[in-house]
């Protein structure tokens, strides 16, 4: 808001003020939900190195494991069990609200099943596809989690980007403008008053 743009009325400089009053209290508020929102990630953040660990440790375990039932069972009979395994994921996606920003809520059902719920027949099968296809259950668990961390984290992370630069326009920007167009108005209105004075002096003279 230049100082070329502002008609020096009292009318004006009312408007103003509300204007600067209702910008500081958004300002306020703002610099609450970002200060709020930070505050989440790094609480999220924390959760998320401990979810990553458990992903890296779920993987390296599942990655030995089929080692293992390969050469002791063969490429052959992991695929078929593999192919015999029924009932996939059921994964279902929702949303919650975390001050505002929308993150995901991922609902998995039938990842971790018990051994006589995966449709392979149990008896012929040895110990070692058992543990195997344990393991890539609890690995899918571990996916599907960290999914969901780090997409809220991501929201997060735009949310607190974005309210800052708000927060930032408003701080440096736009109130110091008003300000400055506030101060013009009033020292026109001044300057205005001071000549009808001395010109009501001169008539009255």
């Amino acid at each position: 808001m230049g100082t070329k743009d502002v008609k020096p009325t009292r009318s004006e400089l009312i408007e103003l003020k509300k204007k600067i009053k209702l910008s500081q209290s958004g300002h306020k508020l703002l610099k609450m939900k970002r200060d709020g929102l930070i505050l989440e990630f790094f609480e999220i953040l924390n959760k998320a190195k401990g979810v990553r660990n458990e992903l890296d440790d779920a993987y390296d375990n599942a990655t030995e494991k089929i080692g293992i039932a390969e050469a002791v069972e063969g490429r052959m009979v992991i695929k078929s069990t593999a192919l015999a395994l029924k009932d996939g994921p059921e994964i279902s996606l929702e949303s919650h609200n975390i001050m505002g920003v929308v993150v995901p809520k991922i609902e998995a059902s039938s990842v971790h099943k018990p051994i006589n719920k995966r449709g392979y027949g149990i008896l012929g099968t040895s110990s070692y596809i058992d543990e195997t296809v344990d393991s890539y259950e609890i690995l899918v668990d571990k996916i599907i989690l960290a999914a969901e961390i780090e997409t809220t984290m991501k929201r997060l992370l735009d949310d607190i980007e974005k309210t800052k630069r708000r927060v930032n326009a408003l701080e440096f920007k736009v109130i110091p403008e008003m300000q400055e167009a506030m101060d013009f108005i009033r020292f026109r209105l001044d300057e205005m008053e001071r000549e009808n004075t001395f010109r009501l002096k001169r008539i009255k003279a």
